[in-house]
């Protein structure tokens, strides 16, 4: 570490209290009396349960920031809960800023400052991309494998425990850090989800953040709902950062590839870009508008005027529509990538070749002019000398470059989904409760919650409750069969899975039957209630989430959303837009528009009720959860067949 320090140019001073000698001091204090210049950080490498007295030691000694590198704290549970609680009492009492514990440091390459025990990080180049890593050794993988892309660093930052200074210290610093152009939020744990989301959102709206946040098979806490298991703490993490503008990504090599392409020009704010891809070579372009297709990114015809212009530059039996096959690069590439560019339908470009030494793709990108007006992102392949020259080439056009046609296809998608969101967070500002707070409730049981969902605008099947078997007889009667007959209890969420509920029941003697199966299982009253027509089945739910607060939950009904997690998540509040994007996040998203004959989703209804459910949540501290399952898409329009309402727990007093 004292290596890596040296090269800042300011004083390094060594201590060490069990072994001081020529260049090593007693203390801190006979570290500051030889140092005329003082020191600004102490960089703490001791055992966790001494390293609050060496803290305590620098701030009386007027040492203000530190790094503490050493492990056994809170990470490894109770056994380091008071090392911890020691460490926090000291920046309590002092005042003194702390990085760490239990990380591997920090490093600004422009200021030659590198706090770090990996000496490669001397290789650093000064660049765009701030990198803000849960993890040390995160934070120095994306830094190698950026400098090995040719991209540099403005600032990378191992958060460790992040006991004092943590993510979103270090992002509300960098909103206004001029060198830095894109972001690299690596996450493995949220400890504010909602200072997170609001230092996230300020950033984002200046500047582009590539996130990726690691614990895909996480169990999330015990929840009663659907809603709530669907809803695991990783998936609400990915949705809540992409909601609040971060551009998600899958590891670390897609990351590099989503940093890259957007340290270039940001696409501006819009729903569906259009892409021109412009290949050397057909079979590589054709592995990018796979990739690209899949990811549902539009690469539209090109203007006949366009295609016009392209026929005068191109052989005739190149494909020219778009993407656009130019066989070998010419001496008119340049022209040819203006206008692709100049396309009316066409919002960024995507370049792909094998190097040649007679085509410097990024400077016939730089020489066509577009760069200020469209994005461009260059991919090459060819041998490491060649790919290097072009790598080169780039740097020095202010043009982004990554090799091969997956990481190009990756870098374009970034570009795209940063567009997209910008969008959808642009939208109107999010509604006001559309009703009037809901009275309390001891417990909820589906009559309640059905009323709660009327109250609010939502359709519920015509029903009854019945505290007999006469008045059920007589439900049936005025409501007419067939109906659906079920055990009314707010003890029992999921009636079904005790054999709770009966179907199409249209008769007296049926009913007896579905009554006295019923009685079986408990059941004290009843719900008679018209069946719904046939549909498609979604769940939709809003819930308090433990990390992020109000939360909504959309998902296709059945073995889609429980079986492959087939679901949508967003915070509350939410624009109108973001609601009427939720369905097309699905997987399944075709069962909605009448797959098969069946009936289609009128998305702005599904929106309202969105807006509706989630308002109502945030209007009404006392409930915890609202869950409607199924919500059925039916010709008629969109019907709730059940509801699910949970209180919050009582917050006990002093």
């Amino acid at each position: 570490m004292a290596e890596a320090l040296r090269p800042y140019g300011s004083a390094v001073a060594l201590v060490n209290s069990r072994n001081p000698g020529r260049d090593m001091h007693a203390s801190v204090a006979d570290a500051l009396g030889a140092t005329p210049g003082g020191l600004d950080l102490a960089v703490i490498c001791v055992p966790a349960a001494s390293t609050a007295s060496a803290l305590r030691e620098s701030a009386e000694s007027g040492i203000r920031a530190a790094l503490v590198c050493s492990g056994g704290f809170s990470e490894i549970g109770i056994a380091g809960a008071g090392n911890a609680a020691e460490v926090a009492q000291v920046l309590a009492d002092t005042g003194i800023r702390l990085l760490g514990p239990n990380t591997s440091g920090f490093f600004v390459p422009h200021r030659g400052l590198r706090a770090s025990f990996v000496p490669g990080v001397a290789h650093v180049q000064p660049g765009p991309v701030a990198i803000v890593a849960a993890s040390g050794g995160v934070n120095h993988v994306l830094a190698f494998q950026l400098q090995q892309a040719g991209v540099g660093v403005s600032l990378a930052v191992g958060i460790g425990a992040g006991t004092d200074v943590n993510t979103v210290s270090v992002l509300e610093y960098l909103v206004d850090d001029e060198r830095t152009k894109v972001v690299a939020l690596h996450v493995e744990t949220v400890s504010d989800g909602p200072a997170l989301l609001a230092a996230l959102g300020r950033i984002s709206s200046r500047k582009p953040v590539v996130a990726l946040v690691v614990g895909r098979n996480d169990v999330s806490e015990f929840a009663e709902s659907h809603t709530g298991a669907l809803a695991t703490s990783w998936r609400t993490t990915r949705a809540a950062l992409a909601q609040a503008g971060a551009v998600l990504v899958d590891d670390e090599a897609q990351m590099v590839d989503a940093l890259i392409a957007l340290s270039g020009r940001r696409l501006s704010a819009r729903p569906r870009p259009g892409v021109g891809l412009i290949t050397g070579q057909a079979g590589p372009g054709l592995i990018i508008a796979d990739a690209l297709k899949t990811a549902g990114i539009d690469i539209p015809l090109l203007s006949s005027q366009t295609q016009s212009t392209l026929a005068s530059l191109l052989p005739p039996l190149t494909y020219q529509a778009n993407p656009v096959d130019t066989g070998r690069p010419g001496r008119d590439y340049d022209q040819l990538i203006a206008a692709v560019a100049n396309d009316p339908s066409i919002d960024l470009v995507a370049v792909y070749g094998i190097t040649e030494p007679v085509a410097d793709l990024p400077a016939l990108v730089a020489a066509s002019g577009v760069t200020s007006d469209c994005p461009v992102l260059i991919g090459v392949d060819g041998s490491r000398d060649e790919t290097d020259v072009a790598t080169a080439s780039a740097l020095s056009h202010g043009v982004p470059l990554v090799r091969g046609p997956s990481s190009l296809a990756k870098g374009i998608i970034a570009l795209v989904e940063d567009a997209r969101t910008q969008y959808y967070r642009d939208g109107e500002v999010p509604v006001s409760a559309p009703a009037d707070s809901i009275a309390p409730q001891p417990n909820w049981d589906e009559v309640q919650g059905k009323k709660l969902l009327n109250a609010i605008g939502i359709a519920t099947p015509d029903h009854r409750h019945c505290a007999s078997r006469e008045q059920a007889a007589s439900a049936l009667v005025e409501i007419g069969g067939p109906v659906a007959v079920k055990l009314v209890d707010s003890n029992v969420l999921h009636k079904s899975d005790i054999g709770g509920v009966r179907l199409g029941i249209d008769s007296e003697a049926s009913l007896n039957i579905a009554l006295d199966d019923l009685e079986s299982v408990g059941a004290k009253s009843f719900l008679i209630e018209a069946m719904a027509q046939p549909g498609v089945d979604l769940i939709l739910g809003v819930r308090r989430d433990p990390l992020f607060g109000p939360i909504v939950v959309l998902g296709i009904g059945g073995v889609a959303a429980e079986v492959m997690e087939d679901i949508a998540v967003a915070t509350l509040p939410i624009n109108r837009r973001m609601a009427e994007a939720m369905p097309q996040s699905l997987l399944a998203r075709s069962l909605l528009d009448g797959f098969r004959g069946g009936p289609t989703l009128n998305r702005s209804k599904l929106t309202d009720v969105i807006l509706r459910l989630g308002a109502t949540l945030l209007a009404n501290d006392h409930i915890s959860e609202i869950e409607i399952n199924p919500l059925r898409i039916t010709a008629e329009g969109l019907i709730a067949l059940d509801a699910v309402v949970i209180n919050a727990p009582i917050k006990s007093g002093r």
